[in-house]
């Protein structure tokens, strides 16, 4: 089993049109009951405008994933057809978008605050580097705005959200600190294109023992009879204050699981 959270089976661009049905034949065949260990499995169809769209998004439903991943979302009539579908089909899924154009950057306040089943925001860094005419250079210093204000929507939105790819699957180092990156900017976890770039996002996306070891000094501060009606206290010469106590809690909580990630196959 690969250690990543979630296995994402793609039907859009890996599959030629005149491979299509062999594909969903593949994909019923290896995912329908299978076991995956504790890896989510998510199936990402082509666009709702494309013409396969409606095969593939019934097959992923016999596939009963953990969630469906639609590209290219813009507006929300994706979001809708594909809660139609769902129900249709009485699943569960969640779903997961990628926001990857200009237009869905344009209309994330919108997209964001569509709800439940809406589960994930995953930015597409390649097709937004086509379709704005940005490098997609080291650093990615030019679409630092765009990535914040995806994190900013999920966040506002009570969203997970996925940094993008990083093509160069055997640069590990050049990797490790787009992964670092990442994190440091607030994303959950990364989308991978190799079982290679693994351990790297886990190691990016997980706490460190330097930060558990401060998040349990900050509880077991808070948790002392005379700080319990303090909103705010003194550790080690640092002012810490109780949204810090919410802050560790959720990290000690997560070191409880294992980081979020997810590997493109």
């Amino acid at each position: 089993m690969l250690a990543a959270d979630c296995v994402i089976f793609d039907l859009e661009d890996s599959v030629a049109e005149e491979a299509r049905e062999t594909a969903h034949a593949n994909l019923l065949e290896m995912v329908r009951g299978g076991d995956f260990g504790a890896s989510e499995r998510i199936i990402r169809t082509p666009d709702a405008g494309d013409g396969g769209f409606a095969a593939a998004f019934e097959v992923a439903l016999q596939c009963e994933p953990d969630a469906i991943l639609l590209p290219k979302v813009e507006t929300t009539e994706p979001l809708e057809l594909a809660v139609a579908l769902l129900a249709e089909g009485g699943s569960a899924a969640a779903l997961w978008i990628m926001i990857e154009t200009p237009l869905a950057l344009m209309n994330l306040r919108e997209i964001a605050a569509f709800g439940p089943p809406l589960a994930c925001l995953v930015v597409g860094p390649n097709d937004l580097a086509k379709t704005t005419g940005a490098r997609m250079e080291k650093g990615r210093a030019v679409m630092l705005p765009w990535l914040m204000q995806v994190v900013a929507a999920a966040r506002a939105n009570r969203l997970a959200v996925l940094d993008g790819v990083y093509n160069a699957f055997r640069d590990l180092d050049g990797l490790a600190a787009e992964c670092a990156q990442g994190a440091a900017m607030g994303f959950d976890g990364k989308t991978l294109i190799h079982p290679a770039q693994i351990e790297a996002a886990n190691t990016a996306f997980s706490p460190s023992p330097e930060e558990l070891a401060r998040a349990g000094a900050i509880m077991a501060a808070f948790a002392k009879p005379e700080n319990a009606g303090k909103g705010a206290i003194q550790i080690d010469g640092e002012m810490v204050e109780r949204l810090h106590l919410e802050e560790a809690q959720k990290l000690l909580a997560a070191a409880r699981q294992k980081p979020t990630q997810s590997s493109a196959t």
